[in-house]
């Protein structure tokens, strides 16, 4: 027997000659791992990688997080109807926009002829109400189609370069962004003309500033980042810089910017055509008809179909758009990762 203060055997080291021999003859014992046989399972390990870099990416990660939102799917719903409603209108509209049904029947109220009842000059509202859709759906699009193209620019710009380039161009943008906004959309209006294409360009050049702004804010956190450093040592310009890896990364506010965008021009639209400087007769407009609802004392009371109908167009709207910008904040937001 060992006595107890010797030093214990290591445990790689044989006991005795009869153990060292059973070590020797025994061939069941699993050895090393050959190179060969390496090699595939790292493959197979780095497809399998890939594959789950693929499936995780940003985009589908904040598609099902969207669609988890009922909210945001109910604002989904509701601007598809909308648009589909500005797309098809003329088509499936009974009526033309000016077409009057009967002027004896005027402020006919709704039945099932008429869903949505006559106006004061004996036109069909469900008619012009889906006109009027496609004249709130193009100014509110292109109109954020021209804050896109000033907003970014002006914002990347002032956020990559910084210094003088950045004061310069944010002094400007605080001029524009300090003098309210309809305001300027009307001398705007009241300068070039009423009309469709003036109102949704007077409402981008007023528009652009919280785009800047937002796009701005973006690039000065980002350009501190390594990929940017890392790029500029490489030799990558400011131009590639920005357009290959900045604007990519800082779509998420930028969308987010424009989904609440859309419903601002579209009220814009609706007040300039309300107050008479928007789009004119015969042409249909939502404002316009609440401005026709409303141009005599009465009418509300005696027949609020002909307010009702157009209000609820731009309140479901705007509503509708409301939910899916917030949907879209929550759903790209990376720290929202379930």
């Amino acid at each position: 027997m060992a006595q107890s203060g010797s030093p214990s055997q290591p445990f790689d080291q044989p006991l005795d000659l009869t153990d060292l021999e059973l070590r020797q003859d025994d061939t069941s014992l699993l050895g090393p791992v050959e190179d060969v046989a390496v090699a595939p399972m790292a493959e197979l390990g780095a497809a399998g990688e890939e594959i789950s870099r693929r499936e995780a990416s940003l985009w589908g990660d904040a598609w099902h997080r969207l669609i988890r939102n009922k909210l945001a799917v109910l604002g989904i719903v509701i601007v598809t109807v909308f648009t589909v409603m500005a797309i098809a209108g003329p088509y499936i509209a009974p009526y033309g926009q000016n077409e009057i049904v009967d002027v004896r029947l005027a402020l006919y109220k709704p039945s099932w002829t008429w869903p949505m009842g006559l106006d004061p000059n004996g036109r069909d509202i469900f008619s012009r109400l889906l006109y009027g859709a496609r004249v709130s759906f193009l100014v509110g699009v292109l109109s954020q189609l021209i804050v896109l193209a000033i907003g970014i620019p002006i914002g990347a710009i002032a956020g990559y370069y910084g210094g003088q380039v950045d004061n310069l161009l944010m002094r400007v943008v605080d001029v524009v962004y300090a003098i309210p906004q309809l305001l300027l959309v009307i001398l705007f209006v009241n300068w070039w003309g009423t009309g469709m294409v003036n109102i949704f360009l007077a409402i981008g050049l007023v528009s652009w500033v919280t785009v800047a702004r937002l796009v701005r804010g973006q690039f000065l956190s980002l350009r501190e980042q390594e990929y940017i450093k890392a790029s500029k040592v490489a030799g990558a310009r400011g131009f590639y810089i920005i357009a290959r890896h900045l604007v990519p990364n800082s779509l998420t506010p930028i969308i987010v910017a424009v989904t609440f965008g859309i419903p601002t021009a579209i009220f814009t639209e609706a007040a300039l055509s309300y107050v008479g400087v928007g789009i004119l007769p015969p042409q249909a407009s939502w404002g316009q008809m609440i401005g026709v609802a409303t141009s005599r004392p009465g009418y509300i009371q005696s027949y609020p179909h002909v307010l009702l109908f157009p209000v609820l167009a731009i309140g479901l709207t705007m509503l509708g758009f409301t939910f899916l910008g917030d949907g879209l904040r929550d759903a790209l937001d990376p720290k929202g990762n379930d």
